[in-house]
């Protein structure tokens, strides 16, 4: 079968929440998903801290604001439904300088804005919480949590399948057409249609939309995010997430020690420009992805306006001293030795032409096409809200069209 009503490009978990949430809506539309890898959750879905986010960072109002506030509560009830490990751990934001004090009341008032459960933490109640732990104070959020977001993914995959969906791997999109009967899609094996398509492409979002003509203005740079662990006689270090105050002027938010679902304690990650969209070996480099960073102009005039945090990311990346500087501003009891090896994760950063790094949740639409060109953090605890909201688009859009 080559037809279908449905056809989702990309088997992270935004692509399949939302061929899910396509079934539950419509039980007897015909629905695929197509993945370039050969497993799903293979790129940021399946290479994160694993953080179940509150959505305290975001700009009031945003997509990331509403998508992930509504993540959270939609990801526990979903691990709660189907026996998937999750714990709400709680987070502790924690402010080393006067300077972030000043930004952590910031933070503490979009929290306010934002509906999220917080309250301020002195340096004695931190000492409590958290005895490895040193700041001047902090924000506790309890409902933070932790879970594999591969386990989420592969549940969905179940789910789709179970009603009648189809989940194929190994299928690299080679070619996108648009008429006003629907979609093809062409692979190295096959061509498909479909009344209706949704890209969900990640790494390669602006490819697969140039590819099927959509006109936009970003372009994917891709930011290796490096992790460190600590090793198993440090279990139990910390008990809670553990993140720095972010600065506003910078676009990640730093390194933070993360527990995991499996018992790990994971340190990370930074931000380095990546040379490979999906190269997780250190020292990666893809010739194409390389020529085609170093000709868009956008990519030049954010490392102008980031050159000293440039500089500092390639710093902790070559060294680990430097990198574990980062981490003794508020865990001073980690030694070099505390850092051992973890893989990386690559972070999809939309930036624009004139150098803007897109921050929000960025969806183009066509008269039979979806394409979500930036899904960044906190991307998978919004998975499913994302998905539902895709969904509902794609149906709305192709209700003139037959099963």
């Amino acid at each position: 079968m080559n037809r279908f009503r449905y056809c989702v490009v990309g088997a992270g978990i935004v692509g399949l929440s939302t061929a899910h949430h396509l079934l539950t809506a419509e039980p007897d539309a015909s629905v695929v998903v197509l993945e370039g890898a050969g497993s799903v959750a293979a790129h940021q879905s399946g290479h994160n801290s694993g953080v179940i986010h509150s959505g305290i960072y975001y700009e009031p109002g945003s997509l990331k604001a509403r998508f992930c506030k509504a993540g959270e509560q939609a990801t526990k009830e979903f691990c709660a439904q189907h026996g998937i490990a999750f714990d709400e751990c709680g987070k502790l934001i924690v402010a080393t300088t006067p300077t972030e004090l000043t930004r952590m009341a910031a933070l503490e008032d979009r929290a306010a804005v934002n509906g999220i459960t917080c309250r301020r933490v002195s340096r004695d109640e931190l000492t409590e919480l958290e005895p490895n732990v040193t700041g001047l104070g902090a924000l506790h959020l309890p409902r933070t949590g932790i879970v594999d977001y591969r386990l989420v993914a592969r549940r969905l995959v179940d789910l789709i399948v179970e009603r009648g969906g189809a989940v194929l791997t190994d299928q690299r999109v080679t070619a996108i057409s648009e008429t006003a009967a629907g979609a093809s899609i062409s692979t190295a094996s096959a061509t498909i249609t479909c009344d209706r398509l949704v890209v969900c492409g990640g790494l390669q979002a602006d490819r697969l939309a140039e590819m099927a003509g959509v006109p936009i203005d970003v372009q994917i740079i891709p930011f290796r995010g490096e992790y460190f662990q600590l090793p198993p006689e440090r279990s139990g270090f910390v008990k809670r997430l553990i993140y720095p105050v972010p600065d506003p002027d910078l676009p990640f938010l730093g390194v933070h020690l993360s527990p995991t679902i499996a018992g790990d304690i994971t340190v990370g990650p930074s931000a380095v420009l990546g040379l490979a969209r999906e190269g997780y070996p250190k020292f990666s480099v893809d010739p194409r992805d390389v020529a085609r960073m170093a000709a868009f102009p956008g990519l030049w005039r954010v490392a102008r306006a980031n050159l000293r945090l440039g500089a500092k990311e390639v710093r902790n990346s070559v060294f680990k001293r430097s990198y574990l500087r980062e981490c003794r501003k508020y865990a001073p009891g980690l030694v070099t030795a505390d850092l051992l090896p973890y893989e990386a994760g690559i972070r999809a950063q939309a930036v624009r032409r004139d150098g803007t790094l897109v921050h929000d949740f960025v969806i183009e639409r066509t008269e039979r096409m979806i394409h979500v060109l930036n899904s960044p953090s906190p991307a998978a605890t919004a998975a499913l809200p994302i998905g539902q909201h895709l969904a509902g688009l794609a149906a709305a859009s192709g209700q003139d069209t037959a099963s």
